[in-house]
């Protein structure tokens, strides 16, 4: 990815270093080695250009040429058809159906789980737990093959990498039993893609998800 001062025909992403929606989109650009210019922004003090450009002044955006898109999903839709090597979706409707559902159990039933900062810390606890029971319920599909429900990279290990970075920032250790869910988070942060695509602040968060507990103790 380029810096934001080599800006010529390059997709200019404005981003909060610490999103995990922004670091979905991050991820896509780095694993399609997409050139863009990444502005990382402070979430308080968003800037006029972004409100001119984006009338929800939410993050992610994107701007490629007179095109604005924002919405994770919506952008990463967007980035594997108008980039489409390698590809993130499968070739055939039914498959990319399939993925699409996937994709959305995802973000229902496992995003919706993450401890969120002024929450009360019993519900934060709470939250956690039933994340870690619902991964370790899941180690069967994580083991099955190469990648999440497929034997090439994807937008769901687009989608789920992010997600396992974050676990001990939110106080989680997957325990013993969840053992396939980390050596599959393991390949996917070995990637040179996941390794781009990390903001100053996500490679401070570091990862350690090897332990036989849940730490119920939260960070933003």
């Amino acid at each position: 990815m380029t810096t934001p001062g080599n800006r010529q025909n390059a997709i200019v992403m404005y981003s909060d270093p610490g999103s995990i929606h922004c670091h979905r989109v991050r991820l896509v650009l780095a694993e399609k080695n997409i050139q863009a210019s990444i502005e990382h922004v402070d979430v308080d003090a968003l800037p006029e250009d972004l409100r001119d450009l984006n009338p929800q002044a939410s993050l992610p955006t994107i701007v490629d040429r007179d095109l604005v898109l924002y919405d994770a999903r919506v952008i990463i839709d967007y980035l594997d058809e108008r980039y489409p090597h390698p590809p993130l979706m499968p070739a055939d409707p039914v498959s990319r159906s399939r993925t699409r559902l996937a994709l959305y159990r995802i973000e229902s039933d496992w995003y919706s789980l993450r401890p969120q900062t002024g929450q009360p810390s019993a519900v934060q606890a709470e939250q956690a737990q039933h994340l870690v029971e619902s991964l370790t319920a899941s180690v069967d599909v994580f083991s099955a093959m190469p990648f999440f429900l497929s034997e090439s990279y994807s937008v769901l290990d687009a989608t789920l990498a992010p997600l396992l970075w974050r676990l001990p920032s939110y106080g989680i250790v997957l325990p013993e039993a969840a053992a396939p869910v980390m050596d599959y988070a393991k390949r996917l942060f070995s990637r040179a893609g996941f390794a781009a695509s990390l903001s100053p602040r996500e490679k401070e968060m570091g990862v350690s998800i090897q332990s036989t507990h849940v730490n119920p103790q939260f960070s933003a």
